[in-house]
């Protein structure tokens, strides 16, 4: 196989005159320090992502069906090619029109922004899901509560000794309540973006969700993971107002808190034991905030709101 060639700051300016002209931009740098060379800035106004391998590839040009696909169904901005195609042999570029706003992790999200996020879930839930399968959207099974909930007990008790965690707070995450807050049997998957995370949210100084990013990883299953995305990125009560604006009962808000709290407590102690958790290692301050972030209270937080025949399916209402 031969080796794809190393993107550099020369390759990408030569790469977007030809697609803008001789008088673009030519002020081009990594997006993070944590994108590697796939991602660069390209001036103010326009973001060049390289698909480094045949997989990524792959995810792409899905990706790039994907966006025009949910694009009627959200009042969010999703990205907008400007141009697309091949940088090196199998492998393909997206040149995008940078959506205005910062990240959601240096703005707070307001009131109104939570009913942005509310309509994200909404619409999200309205894209239908045959057109989804045919342009490649995968499906993804449920996780498992109870697996989930053994790792999250051991990543507590080294967080603990650690002093990074109160394991008074685990005793929420009872296994009883495994099996009542599980995915329903024969519930409809939905689209879920699988990656809600602050740096995919593009949120305004007024706390206004402007936009979504970050679209290769969606898929089709539990709406809950993300609910549990929001969770660690805007805060467990943030994320359950806007999934119940969202129409979402208890049982999906509910597994969501879950995923959110089990999935931080394991990340920040894989982190802390130098494994970081694949595939976007994230820095110890953030991981300690979105670990904060979903263990804050909220008011729905009793198992007991479900009824006891065990009828609400997390269904909109």
């Amino acid at each position: 196989m031969t080796q794809a060639p190393t993107p550099t700051a020369d390759s990408v300016r030569r790469l977007v005159r030809s697609l803008l002209g001789e008088s673009a931009e030519t002020d081009v740098r990594p997006a993070a320090a944590g994108a590697g060379p796939a991602t660069w800035w390209v001036g103010t106004r326009h973001v060049l992502r390289l698909a480094p391998d045949r997989e990524a590839a792959l995810r792409q040009r899905r990706e790039l069906r994907l966006r025009e696909l949910v694009r009627p169904h959200l009042s969010v901005t999703v990205p907008t090619s400007v141009a697309h195609g091949e940088w090196a042999p199998g492998l393909t570029y997206t040149l995008d029109a940078k959506v205005p706003g910062g990240s959601g992790e240096e703005h707070d999200v307001s009131a109104l922004g939570e009913a942005d996020l509310a309509a994200l879930l909404t619409g999200l839930r309205e894209v239908p899901v045959r057109q989804a399968e045919t342009i490649g959207v995968p499906r993804a099974a449920p996780r498992s509560l109870e697996a989930l909930r053994e790792s999250a007990e051991r990543a507590g008790r080294h967080l603990a000794e650690a002093d990074e965690f109160d394991p008074a707070r685990q005793e929420r995450l009872t296994r009883a309540a495994t099996a009542q807050l599980g995915v329903q049997p024969g519930a409809a998957p939905v689209l879920v973006h699988h990656g809600l995370a602050g740096e995919h949210l593009v949120v305004g100084a007024d706390g206004r969700v402007r936009g979504v990013l970050g679209w290769t990883d969606a898929a089709l299953g539990d709406p809950a993971e993300d609910i549990a995305a929001l969770a660690r990125s805007v805060g467990s009560p943030a994320a359950v107002r806007a999934a119940t604006l969202a129409g979402y009962g208890a049982r999906p808000c509910l597994r969501g808190l879950w995923l959110a709290r089990c999935d931080t407590l394991v990340h920040l102690a894989d982190a802390l034991a130098g494994r970081p958790p694949a595939p976007a290692p994230a820095p110890l301050p953030v991981l300690r905030t979105r670990l904060r972030r979903a263990w804050e209270p909220i008011l729905l937080e009793r198992v007991t709101e479900l009824r006891e025949d065990g009828t609400d399916d997390g269904a909109p209402t």
